[in-house]
């Protein structure tokens, strides 16, 4: 078959510009409401898109003096979203530092039954100082901390979803069996962070694991995509950066007995459209137009770990310390700080840069010069697909939907009709194993 690419659409309230709430065509008013965004999952299922995704975070975002605060708890509101969509895939953020395994193993194992196989987790480590202010914390851990955890935490939820063996629930009314308690495994872990015993109270999931998501791009955030991810968000400003990330995290799965197509890697994609490139570019120039400068210049402080407000808007980045300095976004400190010195940028025209996409890509143009874009980086060892960003909702989605996916499809690069029902499907990617099966399949080698 010819290899077709991926695309997610990544969701916000009213869109990924930072100023997309203040837009004439945007409605903040109603991204407290379920139908909000149930309408931009059916925009993105008509367009036959994989999966639809929901960042979170655990604090208030942004000054609040500026910024839309819109931060629905994702999961609940995924669950309300699977009962009015059929196909879309189903992805939530979720934090390995501040939730506790059974918790999160129990929540998306939800998830997936009430959406028949669409569920999807993106597993974060959590890198504000001010999310573990509420949690009980004075700072967050560090980098190399926070990783640890989140390794033990991975392998304990993918061992709870396998606590009940597919075909345990027996369901035998006459004999009054509801299930086959020797199929139902406890894990009895204890370990460095967590001690759970289980079993899982929901047995298990459609999917057998729901797909596992990751976006951290440094060192330590490779080596565990590499190990635990299935579909794998990125920001890549070159060809040639997506090349190498590319290539880099590919050669590490294999290196872990991985193959190489077990990874679908999809960079961010902001695409501002119109039917022709000055008109793209002036609708780009409309939303940078609505910034408010004091907070870009908080957002980008809070990136870097270091106060930019001294320094004149008009002004070049000053030297700062590498990123072995930061606590936080490593990898996103170091696209940033590399992008304002390739192309020289001052403060204001950093802040107006990464205003679409915190560090993704944005590109203005047409739909024809959107799907190039796509069409080459999906050929030239860069991508798998791309998770779509789009600047302002519902417009944004909409233009991409009508415009820019029937290109592809017409490309021969996309489908025109779902294939499978499970997120799993979508990405093809094969359904798990249960462990608790492959270890009774050794132990029963090992004793003939």
């Amino acid at each position: 078959m010819t290899r077709k690419l991926h695309l997610n659409a990544f969701l916000m309230g009213t869109g990924h510009h930072e100023a997309a709430w203040r837009h004439p065509e945007s409605s903040p008013e109603n991204t407290l409401t379920a139908q909000h965004y149930i309408n931009f999952a059916q925009i993105a299922e008509r367009g036959k898109m994989d999966s639809i995704f929901f960042a979170d975070g655990l604090a208030a975002r942004g000054n609040i003096k500026y910024n839309s605060q819109n931060h629905l708890e994702p999961i609940t509101l995924l669950s309300a979203i699977s009962v009015l969509t059929d196909h879309i895939g189903l992805i939530a953020t979720a934090s390995t530092t501040y939730y506790e395994p059974f918790q999160l193993a129990r929540k998306f194992a939800s998830l997936d039954h009430i959406s028949n196989g669409r569920a999807g987790w993106n597993i974060v480590t959590s890198a504000g100082e001010d999310e573990a202010q509420n949690f009980n914390l004075d700072k967050r851990p560090a980098h190399a901390d926070r990783y640890a955890r989140a390794t033990e935490f991975v392998e304990l939820v993918q061992r709870l979803w396998d606590s009940w063996e597919d075909d345990a629930r027996l369901l035998d009314k006459e004999h009054g069996y509801y299930a086959d308690a020797g199929k139902v495994h406890t894990l009895d872990h204890i370990g460095e962070h967590f001690q759970v015993r289980g079993p899982l109270n929901v047995p298990r999931p459609v999917q057998g694991h729901p797909l596992l998501v990751q976006a951290g791009s440094s060192e330590a955030g490779r080596e565990y995509a590499a190990r635990f991810a299935e579909a794998v968000f990125t920001a890549q400003q070159t060809l040639g950066d997506a090349q190498e990330f590319y290539r880099d995290l590919k050669s590490r799965a294999t290196q872990l007995g991985r193959r190489p197509e077990e990874i679908v890697i999809l960079p961010g994609i902001c695409a501002v459209l119109g039917g022709t490139e000055a008109e793209a570019r002036a609708k780009e120039e409309e939303f940078n137009a609505l910034i408010t400068p004091e907070y870009g210049v908080y957002q980008l402080s809070k990136t870097l770990e270091h106060d930019i407000s001294q320094y004149p808007l008009d002004g070049p980045l000053p030297e700062l310390p590498g990123e072995d300095s930061i606590n936080g976004h490593k990898s996103r400190f170091t696209l940033i700080t590399n992008l304002a010195k390739r192309e020289n940028l001052t403060i204001r025209q950093l802040i107006q840069r990464l205003a679409g996409g915190r560090g993704h890509r944005v590109f203005a143009g047409t739909p024809e010069q959107v799907a190039d874009q796509l069409d080459l980086w999906f050929h030239s060892g860069a991508a798998d697909g791309f998770n779509v960003m789009p600047p302002g909702l519902p417009g944004g989605l909409e233009d991409f939907v009508e415009q820019v996916i029937p290109e592809l499809q017409k490309r021969g690069l996309f489908r025109t009709e779902y294939e499978g029902s499970t997120l799993r499907e979508h990405y093809g990617l094969a359904r798990p194993a249960n462990t608790n099966l492959a270890a009774d399949t050794k132990e029963k080698e090992h004793a003939a």
